[in-house]
């Protein structure tokens, strides 16, 4: 999972009941909102971030609403109304500093939406947000041969995230590593529908991740024994449960392997199918943006704990 520091945030997910007195509405009073979003928000330091929302019916005259953030995974919005054409969104604090419930606000004007939410140094910011588009999965993909991203001597074809004065991600007798508190690693290609194989070592404690088009995350990182959960080994971060823990000793070499499609992901772990063709609701906390039907990159996460990586390899859908 992408943890920031505090003062980088602003709205962070939600899943939404609404207010104590329902207002009595017609049939589709809501529906200009319904629907997954995908936002980008205009940060204080001016550089744009991606956030995510999904609006439900709670029941006729209700909503209910699940978002994501900056950074974190994803949250339930403790209330959600939709009046007079003006959606707010109120949602409780997650990683940000000890503040009160970040309150989300907009106008949508058929696919698109725009409002303003205030972070929690009481700084407004504004955002807008398009329909995300469905993404499905396509039958009977053809796969060409598996192209290796890491060649196990340099970082030929990654750059980081955020460039450092002493360089933090390294490679000793073939296996990539970060420093720990480092910055992400992104590659230089753009993948569509792929499927990656990764073979990798996790510290006790570990916490780390592999951002597919640099969107959605699947967790890696320390969970042996544990019960599974969205926020852990194998997971798509706070969004998809693995349906067993395959994962093994902290110290220990494991693989793992990802096919997506669309927005349905696939996911073994140790050949151990955990994920099996699941649709990823949206982009995950940390994203490079919330452009889903773009290619993107992979990312590794390196501002957590250390991981270490011996192969990364992809083979693309063949058009």
């Amino acid at each position: 999972m992408l943890l920031r520091s505090a003062f980088a945030v602003v709205v962070v997910c939600c899943a939404a009941t609404v207010s104590a007195a329902p207002v009595q509405a017609a049939p589709g009073f809501a529906d200009a909102v319904l629907g997954r979003w995908n936002l980008t928000v205009t940060g204080k330091d001016g550089v744009p971030y991606a956030s995510w929302f999904d609006i439900r019916l709670r029941k006729e005259t209700e909503l209910m609403a699940t978002m994501v953030g900056r950074f974190g995974s994803s949250r339930h919005a403790t209330e959600v109304s939709y009046q007079g054409g003006k959606l707010v969104l109120r949602v409780p604090r997650q990683y940000e500093k000890d503040t009160a419930d970040l309150i989300f606000d907009g106008m949508a004007a058929g696919d698109r939406m725009s409002g303003t939410t205030v972070d929690e140094d009481g700084i407004a910011l504004s955002w807008t947000a398009q329909r995300a588009p469905a993404l499905p999965r396509k039958v009977g993909q053809r796969w060409s041969r598996p192209v290796e991203l890491f060649n196990g001597r340099n970082l030929d074809g990654w750059r980081a995230q955020q460039p450092a004065t002493q360089p933090c991600w390294k490679v000793e007798r073939g296996v990539l590593t970060n420093s720990a508190a480092c910055t992400n690693l992104i590659s230089d290609t753009l993948l569509g529908d792929f499927k990656l194989r990764m073979e990798f070592m996790s510290v006790a404690g570990g916490n780390s991740g592999v951002y597919l088009r640099g969107r959605y995350e699947v967790q890696l990182g320390d969970a042996y024994g544990a019960p599974p959960d969205p926020l852990r080994m194998g997971a798509i971060y706070g969004h998809l449960r693995p349906t067993s823990n395959a994962a093994r000793k902290p110290g220990e070499w494991q693989v793992l392997e990802v096919a997506l499609s669309g927005r349905f992901v696939t996911v073994t772990l140790n050949s151990v199918v955990v994920i099996d063709q699941q649709e990823i609701p949206g982009i995950t906390g940390g994203a490079l943006d919330s452009r889903e039907a773009d290619k993107g990159p992979l990312m590794l996460q390196g501002d957590h704990t250390p991981i270490m990586i011996r192969k990364i390899s992809v083979a693309r859908a063949v058009e």
